[in-house]
This record gives structure tokens, sequence and C-alpha cells, in this order.
């Protein structure tokens, strides 16, 4: 059974929800026969790249809030990631722009290693404070999935995998997605947002046997 994945590598939730779905997958009795593929949403295209600003104040400004919300905000973030073993640094994200991790994750998909690049840009960005649009970090992720530097270094320095990046954003707008993280389990039901364990376990479940 297969279950695709829509995500964002900068989306809280997103990664909140993958350790869920682990969670969930564990317990379910089939789990060696479940191929994920992880698909890219870009929750905003326009975010500009600013390793200056601090996040919780660009946080607040885009969402129109006082910074004691924001604060407030990332803390409820933070215990929620805590419950299910997630450490979270929102305070020492870098505010970045995710394209080029999406073409990043696009090429580790190309090479089977999809679920591997998204964990690792998921530590990187929520918890190493690490910038997902530096070519740097990015050949250094890909090199600790097992991608080779000089694949990486040439997908970065042209134009590669943008096609497949805008391909599965069609496919999201096309099948009504709205936000992330999405599943879809077997192309018959789908889950939205950072569900828990037993929800997750209960769908694939029921895609199991339909």
């Amino acid at each position: 059974m297969k279950v695709d994945i829509w995500s964002d590598v900068r989306c809280p939730f997103c990664y909140i929800g993958k350790r869920k779905f682990e969670i969930a997958l564990e317990k379910f009795e089939h789990k060696d026969q479940i191929e994920v593929e992880w698909h890219s949403f870009e929750l905003d295209p326009n975010t500009v790249t600013k390793p200056e600003v601090n996040p919780v104040d660009y946080l607040a400004q885009i969402k129109g809030q006082p910074r004691e919300w924001a604060v407030e905000m990332n803390q409820r973030i933070t215990a929620t990631a805590a419950e299910v073993g997630v450490h979270f640094n929102l305070e020492s994200s870098v505010v970045a722009n995710s394209f080029n991790a999406h073409r990043l994750i696009q090429l580790a998909k190309s090479n089977g290693l999809d679920n591997e690049i998204e964990e690792k840009l998921f530590v990187d960005y929520f918890t190493a404070g690490k910038n997902i649009d530096d070519k740097e970090v990015l050949i250094e992720a890909g090199i600790s999935v097992g991608l080779e530097r000089l694949a990486i270094e040439m997908m970065l320095n042209s134009d590669s995998f943008t096609d497949e990046v805008r391909l599965d954003q069609k496919i999201a707008q096309q099948i009504g997605i709205q936000g992330v993280p999405f599943f879809v389990f077997d192309q018959k039901l789908a889950v939205s947002g950072a569900q828990p364990p037993e929800t997750f376990l209960g769908v694939m479940e029921q895609a199991w046997v339909k």
C-alpha cells in the first residue's frame, strides 16, 4: 500500500505529523508492505530568505499579531512536538525560502531517499537552526543521506527538479489540498493535519481492507 504525503520542511506540523504517522506505522500489522512517497508543497512560495531577521518577530509580522502571541504560539508548538519526541528550537530557526530544499527532496526521491532527506531537513530547520536555503547546508544534508556532492551541486546550479516540484504542487491543487501535512492512503482515503497516531492507524487499516 502506498502513502503519499504532501509537506513543506518549514511547516512545524509537517514534522510533528511525520512523527505521529511513524508511531502509527510501527503498530500497523502490514508495515513492511507500506511504501511512502513525499511530495512538495510550498506554504509560502514568496518567502524571502532573511537569515538576519528574528524568527519570532517575523512570525508576528506575517500573522499580524503582537510579539507575545508569536512567543506563546512557538511555546505551544514546541510542547506539542516534545510529546512525540521531537525537539524544536523555533527561536533559532532561520527565515528561509524552501524551494531549493524541495528540489533537493526531489533529487533524493529519484534515488529512493526522500524519507531520509525529509527527516534531515526537518532537523536542520527546526532543531539545528540551519538555513535551508543555503547551498552548503543543502549539500551537507544531501551527502548525509547518501547523495553525491557533484549531483547536488549540479542540481543547485541549474533548474533541475523544478518541474517535479511544480508538478507535485499542481496535483495538490487538483485534489484540493489547501494545507499540509496531507496524507493520501492507497489513493482511497486522506488525512489532513498532524492527527493522533490512532487516527493514522485506523485510516491505514481501513485503506488496507478496501
